[in-house]
This record gives structure tokens, sequence and C-alpha cells, in this order.
């Protein structure tokens, strides 16, 4: 699959096969993940990979009840790294990492819609509790929750905006 034919075809899945995902698969999507640009290349970025059953249903509560988080085979939960950013000051800590984690979650979701998995990207949370979820130390910040498995719905593709309403030339 191209990568135009990946970012067209891509959708939100949000119910899922119970059949496994294999570790090669998520790792390999995790290297590709950290391929995406980062500020100063400090790759200010952490994943954890959660295939618990009880530490999904926690992430899933932290998410305000979206089932899917808990039925997903798996789940990867991007953080920011705040220490890695630390170089850039607020900005770095504000903006910066958040920007690396965001491309990182695009590169890994398109990378599994090549591989004929789903993903759904959360941002819907209560951060204090997936933090503690997971145990997270201090200088990381969750971001981005994945949920991810064989889809066993079809996406749906939503309805864009049209360029018209969104490409400004030099001034607004």
């Amino acid at each position: 699959m191209d990568v135009k034919d990946a970012i067209e075809g891509r959708t939100s899945i949000r119910v899922f096969k119970a059949d496994p995902v294999d570790d090669s698969t998520i790792s390999e999507g995790l290297r590709l993940a950290n391929l995406a640009p980062s500020a100063g290349n400090l790759q200010a970025r952490d994943f954890i990979i959660v295939r618990d059953r009880a530490t999904k249903k926690l992430l899933m509560k932290a998410a305000y009840n979206q089932d899917f988080v808990e039925t997903a085979p798996v789940v990867v939960v991007f953080c920011a790294d705040l220490d890695r950013i630390s170089h850039y000051g607020e900005r770095g800590k504000g903006l910066y990492c958040l920007q690396d984690v965001a491309a990182s979650v695009q590169n890994m979701m398109l990378y599994l819609h090549s591989k004929g998995l789903g993903s759904v990207w959360v941002g819907a949370f209560d951060e204090d509790k997936a933090a503690s979820a997971l145990s997270l130390p201090p200088h990381a910040r969750p971001v981005a929750i994945l949920p991810i498995g064989h889809p066993a719905e079809e996406g749906v593709r939503r309805k864009r905006l049209p360029l018209s309403e969104l490409v400004h030339r030099e001034r607004w």
C-alpha cells in the first residue's frame, strides 16, 4: 500500500475481533512511530504497550468508559517525555513534545492500516487516572491512547471541510 492509499483509506476503528496482534507488528509500528519528526531530534516520546486486561480496564475508566479501550487486544499509550524535552523550556514542555507524540501516533496508525489492522486515536481521557493506571513517573505525560486490533467493523470516512475554508494565502 502506498502512503496516499494509507492516508485516504485509514479510518477510526472502535470494534475489534478478539484475535491477538503479534508483538512483531507492534514493535515495527513503534519503530516507525519513532521515525516521526521530533524537536531537536530529542524524541521526547515514550510508548507503553498494554495487553493486560485489568490495566486496559483502568485505562478504559480513565477514558470516560470508552469500552473499546478495554476490548482491543492491545493498547499503546503514547507519552510525552518532559525531561527529554526540557532543553527547550516551557515551549518544549507545552508544545514541542505534544507535536512529537502526535506525529508518532499518525505514523503508527498509517502503518497499522497498511497491515490490515485498525486503531482509534483516543485523546479524551483523564491524564492523572491514565498515569496512575500505568504507574508513570512524573516526567511521563500520557498524550494519546491507541487501541489496536483486527477490525470487526467497517470504518466510516467522515466528511472533510473543503480546502477553500481551510487554506489561507499569506494573511487570514
